[in-house]
């Protein structure tokens, strides 16, 4: 599926189109449980986290704009956002840590095709550039907060900061690879 395609089902389901909706479900519903999955390693809570996800695309899909970013970026995002606060609503309560990992092996494969992935790779190639300009500790935390799911709390522990340090650190970062990723 192509970024302009899934850029019209996000325009047509903030419209109410329910057919576009359920087509966008269909092409990325795997995708966006596997990322659930990742961050909380429980299946049930994985698949629970993904409906609330498409409740909440269903509700904002006109909170997405084409501004020449993936719109699987802002796909990923709600449901790794959404998985992050089931998650750490549960540490909150005393829950559990999650069940067997084994079970993304369950995931239906949502791979993309050759031309995507050269896309993805590139754009890859970019950020991890654009990362490097940013000074090791920031980089760092950046990846932490972004790819591995951890709070900004946890990030200013782990680098003996105080929180609005981090937070601080977190919105500079990203304004400085906003720009990198401008030129």
């Amino acid at each position: 599926m192509t970024i302009a395609e899934i850029e019209s089902l996000l325009q047509k389901t903030a419209t109410g189109d329910r057919s576009a909706f359920l087509e966008l479900y269909d092409r990325t519903s795997a995708k966006l449980f596997g990322v659930c999955l990742r961050v909380l390693n429980d299946r049930p809570e994985a698949e629970d986290v993904l409906q609330d996800v498409f409740v909440k695309i269903w509700r904002n899909a006109d909170r997405y704009r084409a501004n020449g970013l993936s719109p699987m970026t802002w796909l990923i995002t709600v449901a790794r956002n959404s998985a992050i606060d089931r998650l750490r609503a549960r540490r909150a309560a005393g829950g559990a840590t999650g069940g067997d990992i084994s079970e993304a092996r369950e995931v239906p494969d949502s791979d993309p095709g050759p031309e995507a992935r050269a896309i993805a790779l590139s754009e890859r190639d970019r950020i991890r550039a654009c990362l490097d300009e940013l000074e090791s500790d920031k980089a760092q935390a950046v990846r932490g907060a972004y790819l591995d799911g951890l709070s900004y709390r946890d990030l200013a522990e782990r680098y003996a900061v105080p929180l609005n340090t981090m937070r601080t650190w977190l919105r500079r970062s990203l304004d400085k690879l906003k720009e990198c990723l401008g030129r």
